[in-house]
């Protein structure tokens, strides 16, 4: 299976190491918005897309890319990390889930976790969830990449 991953990681590289371990179990590429080739997207089997949450919102970096993508594409996913919890009535990756439908991607799950923020006030005093994304939230982002891995596998019906 042919995987690329997308990844805006600016403040501390917490979503890297999030799309790190997604990566290692999938056997993706991981590269920025702006390394990204449109060609080598289209001719992946899995494409992640995933930032940082910065006021509610996926990094502009990512968005932008997605964008400007042309239509007709394949099986994706998305991630994010931020320093406050999604909230289901509003979670952060349902914009940009809209957006790769838009463009024709399958959007086949998303993920979050929590991570270091330290957006003002919260600089003052170091930020908030220092500890994070922490081992547990980095196990939790194998499994759902093992459980994207084997969703691929699985034999198409119809």
């Amino acid at each position: 299976m042919r995987t690329v991953i997308v990844c805006a990681s600016v403040s501390h590289g917490n979503t890297r190491r999030v799309a790190d371990v997604m990566a290692q179990v999938l056997d993706a590429k991981v590269v920025s918005p702006e390394e990204a080739d449109p060609e080598e997207l289209a001719g992946a089997d899995l494409v992640g897309f995933g930032s940082g949450v910065f006021h509610g919102r996926m990094h502009p970096r990512l968005t932008g890319f997605v964008k400007a993508l042309p239509g007709g594409r394949g099986r994706a996913f998305v991630f994010a990390t931020s320093g406050f919890p999604e909230l289901p009535p509003a979670p952060f990756t349902r914009p940009l889930t809209r957006l790769l439908e838009t463009k024709g991607f399958e959007v086949a799950a998303s993920f979050t976790c929590r991570a270091l923020d330290t957006v003002m006030p919260f600089k003052l005093v170091g930020g908030i969830n220092k500890q994070r994304p922490n081992a547990e939230d980095l196990a939790a982002a194998r499994a759902f990449a093992e459980r994207l891995r084997e969703g691929s596998r699985k034999p198409s019906t119809g």
